[in-house]
């Protein structure tokens, strides 16, 4: 009986390898249905042709894998998260840039300051002009009105001429206190610009007595963490950075979260000019490493535009890092 056992066992094994060598003769698929159930078979049936599938050779193994199709709503995130991959490469790119400008156009601080105040006075030299202007129309306007009210007091008819003089010199005095606050505020804007320049330029050369020789890789990382990025060192960091990312948007957004996936916290997009609306993304670097990127979108209008270039921006995006590291700590 145990003789006769082996023989059918033997022949069994013998007929289900040649079953493998005919069944794998040609192109086969695996894949699991909706049941859990792993099925082997040369044709995908439509009901199962957006499942994940592994294409087999005639060994067996695994040459091709098709993932599963995605929804509408899952390609719209990707296309979201690839987006704001090209966001946040071309955003570190023209940092980099403008860092490599900043070092090879000054030498030292001393000489950034003095640009400064060269600046300045460049700038104080052109408000003088326009108060200066300024000043012509208002003593025009003052002998205007006076010849005016000398014709009033002699019981004259004041000439239609002199009162459209009038308006027109008071025309040119709203415009010279307009060209007057444009200057201010152009010397305003470039004093906190150079102002700006100047922390950078500290902050790139610090440690380094050779500011032109400031390695490329380092200013890219400190560009990097300037923009709102964060690297993951460890997987566990990286899901209690998430949740930390989750906190930040919502004490800095004006709008409400309107996404959230395990690789993208998006918010609602801006309503109004005053609006900013945060996202975080999760996406790995070219070592496979994973980082958090945040990114800030404002109003599609000259106001949102001005807003999302302002300083209020800028300092939100550099605080991000520092935040989920101060959240870590914790």
């Amino acid at each position: 009986m145990q003789t006769r056992a082996f023989s059918v066992s033997f022949f069994l094994v013998c007929f289900l390898c040649l079953s493998s060598q005919s069944a794998f003769a040609k192109k086969m698929y695996r894949w699991v249905n909706e049941n859990g159930e792993t099925v082997f078979s040369d044709q995908v049936p439509p009901e199962h042709a957006q499942l994940r599938r592994e294409s087999l050779n005639e060994k067996g193994r695994v040459v091709e894998v098709t993932e599963q199709a995605k929804t509408k709503e899952q390609q719209a995130i990707d296309d979201r998260l690839n987006a704001l991959k090209k966001a946040q490469e071309k955003i570190i790119a023209q940092q980099a840039a403008n860092d490599k400008v900043l070092l090879s156009t000054f030498r030292n601080l001393k000489d950034m300051e003095s640009s400064l105040y060269a600046k300045m006075q460049s700038l104080d030299a052109q408000r003088n002009v326009a108060q200066a202007n300024l000043k012509r129309v208002e003593n025009q306007l003052e002998t205007q009105q006076k010849k005016a009210a000398e014709l009033e007091r002699n019981g004259k008819k004041i000439p239609a001429t002199l009162l459209d003089e009038i308006k027109q010199t008071e025309a040119q005095i709203q415009a010279a206190y307009a060209e007057i606050n444009k200057q201010i505020e152009k010397k305003n804007r470039a004093k906190a610009e150079f102002e700006a320049d100047i922390e950078r330029y500290k902050f790139l050369t610090q440690g380094n007595t050779d500011p032109s020789n400031a390695p490329d890789l380092s200013v890219q990382a400190k560009a990097a963490a300037e923009i709102g990025l964060y690297a993951c060192e460890t997987d566990e960091l990286c899901a209690k950075a998430w949740a930390s990312a989750h906190e930040f948007i919502k004490a800095h957004a004006t709008t409400p979260i309107d996404t959230d996936t395990d690789k993208l916290i998006m918010g609602r997009a801006p309503a109004s000019d005053s609006d900013l609306s945060l996202s975080v993304s999760k996406i790995e670097d070219e070592n496979k490493k994973q980082q958090l990127f945040l990114d800030i979108r404002c109003r599609e209008s000259s106001l949102g535009t001005e807003l999302c270039a302002s300083q209020k921006v800028r300092e939100l995006r550099s605080a991000f890092k520092p935040y989920i590291e101060s959240m870590l700590d914790k």
